[in-house]
């Protein structure tokens, strides 16, 4: 089962829009900067599934750029 932010990379990667990854990547990046900054509370939960997505839209930056190179 694919997740929610998977079917958006993957759409992102068909539509070649490289720019709205970048986005959403740094988007994730300041989020999981914020949650690190958090005191009291138990965010590793949060955080993991953070830092999971970004490495899906890392990924799918890769196969962007592999099917740029290819074509």
């Amino acid at each position: 089962m694919t997740t929610a932010i998977e079917q958006i990379v993957d759409t992102y990667v068909q539509l070649r829009n490289r720019q709205k990854l970048e986005d959403l990547r740094m988007h994730r990046q300041r989020l999981a900067i914020h949650l690190e900054a958090r005191m009291g509370y138990d965010l590793s939960l949060p955080l993991r599934q953070v830092e999971d997505e970004i490495a899906a839209i890392e990924a799918g930056l890769k196969r962007l750029a592999e099917d740029t190179q290819a074509a």
